[in-house]
């Protein structure tokens, strides 16, 4: 058992080794953050929504595949601009029938329930940055559902470096925001008030040089 053990050990070692870096190239200092125009990373950036369901629990649901581009200045942090695109088609729930729900046309060529067969994608484009050390409220212009509203969210620093050259090399930086919009008032009221029309967002944006 003890030689199996120790084979065992040392293949796994070997792979590890082969494999590059034990450590995370992502650090939460933010003097790893480097000034410049970055890509949103459709693959790691989400949006999850979170409402009330029934008054019994919350319901959240997500929203991925985002792209767009953020600029910044570590020198002078309320200079920074960010501006992205929401796929609202690519909407992901935990239930079918809800997700088929959220785009289902109208009956009879009526107004749909939610967002319909063909959304548009929403949009968000940021007007004023204030920053405090690791964090910033975050003010801009939130395109939903063809209804543009002002929307604040609070984000704050998560972390930033170089991926390692067998990953492709590209220097990241990641946030974490939060805020939260009232539905109805971007024409997506259906069921309040027995489904909440306060509506929770919870995002992780990452974006890559």
């Amino acid at each position: 058992m003890r030689i199996a053990y120790a084979v065992a050990f040392a293949l796994v070692s070997t792979v590890a080794i082969a494999q590059g870096p034990t450590s995370a190239p992502g650090s939460g200092n933010p003097a790893a953050v480097t000034g410049g125009t970055y890509t949103a990373d459709p693959d790691h950036t989400l949006v999850a929504w979170t409402l009330d369901h029934l008054g019994f629990s919350p319901y959240t649901g997500l929203f991925g595949g985002v792209t767009g581009s953020l600029t910044l200045d570590p020198k002078a942090p309320n200079s920074a601009k960010v501006a992205v695109t929401i796929p609202v088609s690519k909407v992901v729930t935990a239930s079918t029938g809800l997700t088929q729900h959220l785009l289902r046309p109208g009956k009879d060529g009526g107004k749909p329930d939610f967002f319909g067969a063909a959304p548009a994608d929403a949009r968000f484009v940021s007007t004023a940055v204030v920053a405090t050390g690791q964090k910033a409220r975050i003010t801009g212009n939130l395109t939903l559902n063809g209804v543009t509203r002002p929307v604040t969210l609070d984000a704050e620093f998560y972390g930033a470096g170089k991926m390692p050259e067998q990953m492709g090399g590209k220097e990241n930086v990641g946030f974490h925001a939060t805020g939260t919009i009232t539905r109805s008032q971007f024409g997506l009221g259906f069921g309040v008030p027995m489904v909440g029309d306060s509506v929770k967002l919870d995002i992780s944006a990452a974006f890559q040089k």
